[in-house]
């Protein structure tokens, strides 16, 4: 009995020694297999370091032969449209035959449809130029999305031209008063219908230039510095409190209707001159007794809607899209006669982007239009207790 006992625990000693060795072996063999994967991976040669840092490059290239073959090409180049199942645009080969021809440094410009309708198109702009100087059978494309670029120079020029044809008005009908008003001194009734038409255009062109140094800071880069949580009750209650004038002088009757407890993270005066905004909008664009309305709901849980609507002219449906452009104005006519800049929905589009949020209009010609303002409500475990605010 004793000696089946000892063979027993000599056998599950080997045993265990075994599956120890085992253990061990195979930690060794996977610790090897892992260095050997670790050293097929790693970047040993110069072809390899070149490789990789063409096809990471943010700059499209494309190397061509004589014959149209392409040699080389990253994935930006194939983004960028100048690569397509393995041929090379057909812009871009008629600008390499040329380099072929002269050995010459050639610049190229293509402009690519967007896929998507309503998108921007595709500014690539290129440097073609010959792969080597003593062999003449390479040709070499440098590719670079400007798009960006593109769109930022139009519309810096579209501002110039936009805002010396708006201030050009209100300075050349200023220098005309001066001059009507030196002429009547000796009349105190065109002296003072002068001098107040004088205090207009002074008033209109100071607005435009402080509503273009506001439009030109929420253009910027820059994030916005004195975000904190807001209650959105108390944002519309003193855009409407800025209209009261306004509203009484026209008639109009300005009813709000909020639902309590909406909170958002945002710059208090930027929402206020929002929301002032659109209720001027709603107030100068409508017929005189009819109600102006300014409600504030949750929506899908995570979304603030403020709605301003008025019963008013309306915007047509060629002009909806370009009431949030700068300068634009559905009715010229009223908008001279409200003293309007044509800024103040291109201040609020921007003010909402910088607030995460969106701004949206539906509108009919003879019934109205409602301006929507959609805000990210601020999570109530990120908005301030009543006990610190106390």
């Amino acid at each position: 009995m004793f000696n089946v006992i000892i063979a027993a625990l000599i056998g599950a000693a080997a045993m265990a020694a075994v599956l120890i060795l085992g253990g061990v072996v195979g930690g060794v063999y996977q610790k090897v297999k892992k260095r050997r994967a670790d050293a097929d991976n790693s970047v040993t040669t110069m072809a390899q370091v070149l490789h990789l840092a063409i096809q990471g490059s943010p700059t499209g290239v494309v190397v061509v032969d004589i014959s149209r073959d392409i040699i080389l090409s990253n994935s930006q180049a194939h983004k960028l449209g100048l690569v397509y199942e393995r041929r090379l645009n057909d812009v871009g080969w008629e600008v390499a035959t040329k380099v072929f021809d002269t050995q010459e440094e050639q610049e190229l410009t293509l402009v690519l449809p967007a896929r998507r309708s309503g998108a921007p198109d595709t500014i690539v702009r290129c440097q073609v130029a010959p792969l080597s100087l003593v062999d003449n059978r390479f040709v070499v494309l440098y590719a670079t999305d400007e798009s960006e670029l593109a769109r930022m120079e139009a519309a810096r020029r579209d501002f110039v031209a936009n805002v010396s044809h708006e201030l050009k008005t209100p300075v050349g009908a200023m220098s005309l008063l001066v001059e009507a008003l030196s002429e009547a001194s000796d009349d105190p009734g065109a002296v003072k219908h002068f001098s107040e038409s004088l205090q207009r255009e002074s008033k209109r062109m100071s607005t435009m230039i402080t509503e273009l140094i506001s439009l030109s800071k929420l253009q910027g880069a820059e994030p916005l510095p004195d975000m904190e949580p807001l209650d959105i009750e108390e944002i519309v209650t003193a855009a409407v409190r800025r209209n009261s004038m306004l509203s009484e002088q026209a008639g109009i009757e300005v009813n709000v209707d909020c639902q309590p407890g909406l909170v958002v993270k945002g710059d208090r005066s930027l929402l206020v001159a929002a929301v002032s905004n659109l209720v001027t909008n709603a107030i100068n664009y409508s017929p005189e007794a009819t109600p102006v309305s300014v409600t504030a709901v949750m929506e899908d849980n995570d979304t603030v809607a403020i709605r301003v609507t008025d019963r008013g002219i309306g915007i047509s449906v060629a002009n909806q899209k370009r009431v949030f452009e700068r300068f634009f104005r559905a009715d010229k006519a009223r908008s001279r006669a409200t003293g309007g800049t044509g800024l103040g929905l291109a201040i609020v589009k921007h003010v909402v982007a910088n607030h995460k949020g969106a701004i949206k209009l539906w509108s009919r010609p003879g019934t109205g239009s409602t301006f929507t303002i959609e805000l990210p409500l601020l999570e109530k475990q990120d908005q301030p207790s009543k006990k610190a605010e106390d």
